[in-house]
């Protein structure tokens, strides 16, 4: 049986990331695997750490989506991939991979999956995670400090700079090709349900 391939779309700090983790519950671990696009930025290591912070990463043109779309035929077709860890703190990748098998359901995860045309032609559900844009700037605030070690004012002057003016122009008009729009991401219990058994229902 071909793998299912799920979508999951929508602005930075939407909850795509809890969505996945909400639906991995009800699966066993070996039959799911999360593809997260942010994994495939280019690596940057030829350029100076000033040079790699001027670059807009929140653009289409930001990602080796050629090695992405590589892996995802791959993964589908039944042959493991060695996907690349990404360090957000130097724009860098890194030397080690991670060895990830086939799996029954394949969760791909990213602001722009939906902005692909040819991601959208591999996905057999399209998924938009839709959330106020305040709520959102709050989540990425927090985790861009936390997490990628940025400052409050680094992470004000990317929003403004770059994530907002590419939210607009090439994310929200995505949602127009998700087959279920999701509002308020993991917190929304109905919609995961539904998705949930939408997906035992093509696995069974």
């Amino acid at each position: 049986m071909n793998p299912v391939i799920i979508g999951i779309a929508g602005g930075t700090g939407s909850g795509k990331t809890t969505v996945a983790r909400e639906v991995l519950k009800h699966f066993p671990g070996a039959s799911v695997v999360t593809i997260h696009h942010d994994s495939y930025y280019l690596d940057r290591s030829h350029l100076t750490p000033r040079e790699r912070e001027g670059i807009n990463y929140d653009h289409p043109d930001a990602f080796e989506n050629e090695l992405l779309l590589d892996h995802l035929k791959k993964l589908k077709a039944g042959q493991p991939i060695q996907k690349p860890i990404y360090d957000y703190e130097t724009h860098t990748r890194k030397r080690e991979t991670v060895k990830v098998r086939p799996a029954r359901i394949i969760l791909l995860e990213g602001i722009l999956v939906l902005a692909e045309p040819d991601f959208r032609d591999l996905l057999d559900i399209k998924l938009y995670v839709d959330t106020d844009t305040d709520e959102r700037f709050i989540r990425r605030l927090r985790r861009d400090i936390v997490k990628r070690g940025r400052t409050m004012e680094q992470v004000i002057e990317q929003y403004l700079k770059t994530v907002r003016p590419m939210h607009l122009q090439f994310v929200e008009p995505s949602k127009r090709y998700a087959d279920v729009v999701i509002p308020e991401g993991g917190r929304n219990v109905v919609a995961v349900d539904l998705i949930v058994t939408k997906l035992k229902d093509i696995l069974s």
